[in-house]
């Protein structure tokens, strides 16, 4: 089965995903870290994002710590919104995917990656509440870094028509994790 996960920033998708992945015994994809990459092997290299998208030296750095730098956090919208990266990274998205059992996040998996998902969620929280929790992630005072986030990525940002909302606001990550394997178990 795969499961997709999208939505906004601080809604809560990568501690989600990378949790039911795991208790669900699924491989997990984190395409926010594929755009990582790529921008920061763009930064270190000075290669166009779409030469560093289309080879795989991006790949070795999928764990790399400088991947939540400011100077990536700075540059990763401006790379992920090229079209031409995207759809280099939509094919080793999909490739990955195709392999089955896998929880995938992101902002447009379920509509544009794979719209076939077997179940499409999308977490969200308000405005307030993914702030306060992307300021917390970084270890910051709260500011509006998640909803420039947001801005940012808006035109990647697509609800899929049949997913189903999750609003994790005042909820756990277990609890969000347990509403979801309910889902999960329903389409078993």
């Amino acid at each position: 089965m795969i499961i997709t996960i999208d939505g906004p920033a601080g809604a809560g998708k990568s501690t989600v995903s990378r949790a039911l992945a795991t208790r669900l015994g699924y491989r997990y994809l984190d395409t926010g870290a594929m755009y990582r990459a790529v921008t920061l092997v763009a930064l270190e290299t000075g290669e166009e994002p779409i030469a560093v998208a289309n080879g795989d030296a991006w790949t070795a750095h999928l764990l790399d710590p400088a991947l939540r730098s400011d100077a990536v956090d700075a540059a990763v919208s401006g790379v992920s919104c090229l079209p031409e990266v995207r759809e280099a990274l939509r094919g080793a998205q999909r490739a990955f995917l195709a392999e089955g059992d896998a929880v995938a996040e992101g902002r447009d998996i379920g509509s544009v990656v794979w719209p076939q998902a077997e179940l499409k969620v999308w977490l969200d929280a308000s405005p307030d509440e993914r702030r306060r929790r992307r300021a917390a992630e970084r270890g910051e005072e709260a500011g509006e870094t998640a909803l420039e986030r947001d801005r940012k990525d808006a035109a990647q940002m697509i609800v899929p028509e049949d997913s189903v909302r999750v609003d994790t606001e005042g909820l756990s990550v277990e609890q969000v994790i347990e509403a979801i394997v309910v889902l999960v178990e329903a389409r078993a």
